[in-house]
């Protein structure tokens, strides 16, 4: 009945900051669709960063800031994320660590965004 994710609204306090955490530390593609929506692209997936203040459509009850846990699968070795994220300043909360993904088990790397929503960055394990 289904066939893949089409985008995931993820809520934030503070949009331009969102937007530059998630083009400039992650790489993602920008794609503003209003004021209180931005699309970041990933592989066919919009993450839709969103200001439950602005926003004018159909959202969760409750939208909160920081409240998303989110894995995401990095087509760099985890070494060359992490020399990355320590190039620009951002902590990791915890890693390598291995874990299990949705195709297996995975190696891992985890941080906060600016709203505190946790990120795991995976690869498969080798």
């Amino acid at each position: 009945m289904l066939a893949a994710l089409d985008h995931l609204l993820i809520p934030v306090s503070d949009l331009p900051r969102a937007v530059d955490f998630y083009s400039r530390v992650l790489g993602l593609d920008v794609r503003y669709r209003d004021a209180g929506r931005v699309d970041l692209l990933l592989d066919g997936l919009a993450l839709r960063l969103l200001d439950p203040a602005q926003a004018t459509d159909l959202q969760a009850a409750t939208p909160t800031p920081g409240s998303q846990a989110l894995c995401l699968r990095s087509l760099l070795p985890l070494d060359e994320v992490r020399r990355h994220l320590d190039a620009l300043g951002i902590p990791l909360e915890q890693g390598p660590v291995s874990g299990l993904g949705a195709a297996g088990p995975i190696e891992a790397l985890y941080l906060r965004d600016p709203e505190g929503n946790l990120l795991e960055i995976c690869r498969p394990a080798n």
